[in-house]
């Protein structure tokens, strides 16, 4: 019998992951966000929901069009030839994205173009007059980031436009004492250009905002605690949420704004619409009405994204959405940073970690996707990689605790029993039925995102189960004559049980549980309330060792400078 039935779907869920900027290759980071967001995401439709799992480059902005400039290709050409390679680490690491797209494509020139039209129509667009610095050799505004010189605060050198990397200090880059341009060391000069606006500080926009954001479920308490300190004032009135400039100036790789000729859309405007983009362009091709689905009341909506973005997503985005006539996301789900025994991530220093490298090296995708998995949880939170934990817990866990069950049960059935399971009698359904229970509550704690909690609960299990095997100590039982029927009985046990443990290690290890189906000779594994046994007289393919052991050299060479 197949080990579970498709169940209908019950939830229709659009999910998103933070758009890598497209001006150089993944790093572990995007990767950490990918394999939280595309657990999640299986585990849904483990559990019989519909998901659709998008996301897109983010093409546009200056940095992007100096880059190109440099190389001499065209801006769009510069993000065509970062996009080529991204399908080797998503495809490496087992990321399954239902589409990627670009936010240059013409849904997003589409869909920007009317959000802002709308908003505009809703009396939330500004224009005001700004100074700020103009290269005139370059004939271009600066971007904070191509502005260098002295720190106003403590005097430092060769500092950035917008905060002192030797002090902290944040400024503006008029602040700057003896400016220049990073791009072609002339002395900028101040010039004056009209920039739009949306009006965020407007008090239908705080009204909302504070009501969405304290909405239950939208944020994660510590997320939600951050954000009350930027809708604070002073005692003098000082503070809380100000407008926002989402227009640049010509010379500029973005999305033209409607009826300015000169003006585009600062690249954080049209980003986060690259969702909505990347999802109409998915459904377009799989031939759904994209507007009969984003506007059903029943579709979730739900975005991964790192605590260095939070301001984007939790106030002008929702703001964004909802003045323009949209739904709003059901939840945003916050993570912190990534970092490697300890530090900050430094390929100079050794601590950076290299996905590219970790493929090319041969090393095991799903020993990562465990390790990141078992530290996340469903908290705003930094996670630590530390190369002589990560070797210790896959070893332990995933070859000591869990492949060991297999190991040592299926060649005894394959070489002695036929390739067929057996009965189980009452010991070893105990043990089964301990299995069967936990099935929800770990499907919940997949919900939840907190994967540590569900993983550690799985690896209880399998002390359990190897306690067991312990017990009953199957290698001893082949060497006794009469106790061919309990060898079986044991044995079976055994695999009944491991496929109960692969199922819920399936969101985060599915090549392994690929392997672990084809192995049993059952249909894909899914939640499922009451999960049947297999049976006696079901017959499994031969056993093939599913997963080795990480060795010191492998990390040693992962992490040579």
């Amino acid at each position: 019998m197949p080990a579970t039935s498709v169940q209908p779907a019950s939830r229709q869920i659009f999910v998103t992951t933070a758009l890598p900027y497209a001006n150089g290759n993944f790093h572990i980071g995007h990767i950490m966000e990918y394999i939280q967001a595309d657990v999640w995401v299986r585990a849904q439709r483990m559990q019989g929901h519909e998901v659709h799992f998008v996301c897109a480059d983010d093409a546009h902005g200056a940095p992007i069009m100096i880059a190109a400039e440099q190389a001499g290709i065209t801006p769009a050409q510069f993000v065509a030839n970062i996009a080529s390679g991204r399908k080797p680490c998503l495809d490496g690491f087992h990321i399954a994205f239902d589409n990627w797209h670009s936010t240059d494509g013409a849904e997003n020139h589409v869909l920007a173009q009317q959000i802002y039209r709308d908003l505009r129509d809703a009396g939330l667009i500004a224009t005001k007059t700004i100074e700020q610095f103009f290269d005139p050799e370059k004939s271009m505004f600066l971007p904070d980031r191509f502005i260098k010189g002295e720190c106003p605060k403590c005097g430092a050198q060769d500092q950035y436009g917008d905060s002192c990397e030797a002090c902290g200090a944040v400024y503006v880059p008029t602040d700057l004492k003896n400016p220049r341009s990073a791009l072609s060391g002339a002395t900028p000069v101040l010039k004056k250009s009209e920039h739009y606006f949306f009006k965020l500080s407007d008090p239908r926009c705080i009204d909302y905002l504070e009501k969405w954001t304290h909405e239950s479920g939208r944020l994660q308490p510590e997320v939600l605690n951050k954000i009350k300190e930027w809708f604070a004032k002073d005692e003098h009135g000082q503070g809380g949420l100000s407008d926002w400039d989402i227009s640049r100036d010509a010379p500029y790789f973005g999305i033209e704004i409607p009826d300015a000729p000169g003006k585009y859309f600062y690249v954080w405007l049209d980003a986060p619409i690259g969702y909505l983009a990347s999802l109409k362009n998915h459904l377009d091709k799989i031939g759904v009405d994209y507007e009969a689905y984003i506007n059903n009341p029943a579709v979730e909506q739900y975005h991964f994204i790192g605590k260095d973005i939070t301001y984007f997503h939790t106030l002008f985005w929702p703001a964004m959405l909802h003045f323009s006539g949209r739904k709003t996301p059901n939840a945003v789900f916050v993570h912190g940073f990534l970092t490697v025994s300890g530090q900050k991530m430094s390929k100079s220093r050794g601590t950076g970690l290299d996905p590219l490298k970790y493929l090319k090296l041969g090393m095991n995708p799903e020993w990562l996707r465990y390790y990141l998995a078992a530290k996340l949880n469903g908290r705003n939170e930094d996670v630590d990689f530390n190369p002589e934990d990560f070797m210790a817990r896959v070893n332990s866990d995933l070859v000591g605790k869990y492949i060991n069950i297999a190991s040592r049960a299926a060649g005894f059935i394959s070489k002695r029993l036929g390739e067929k399971l057996g009965a189980i009698s009452d010991d070893g359904l105990a043990l089964l039925s301990l299995l069967q229970a936990q099935m929800e509550p770990v499907a919940q704690m997949y919900n939840e995102r907190d994967c540590a909690k569900a993983l550690r609960e799985v690896m209880l299990l399998a002390d359990r189960v190897n306690e067991y095997v312990d017990l009953n100590k199957p290698w001893e039982l082949a060497k006794q004559e009469g106790k061919e029927a309990r060898l079986h009985d044991v044995c079976s046990t055994c695999i009944e049980a491991f496929r109960m443990l692969s199922l819920m290690l399936k969101p985060v290890m599915p090549d392994l549980a690929a392997q672990v189906e084809r192995f049993l000779n059952i249909e894909p594994m899914r939640f499922q309330a009451g999960l049947p046994l297999l049976g006696a007289g079901h017959p499994i393919a031969e056993y093939k060792h599913l997963m080795q052991r990480v060795d010191t050299p492998l990390l040693d060479a992962l992490f040579e400078a």
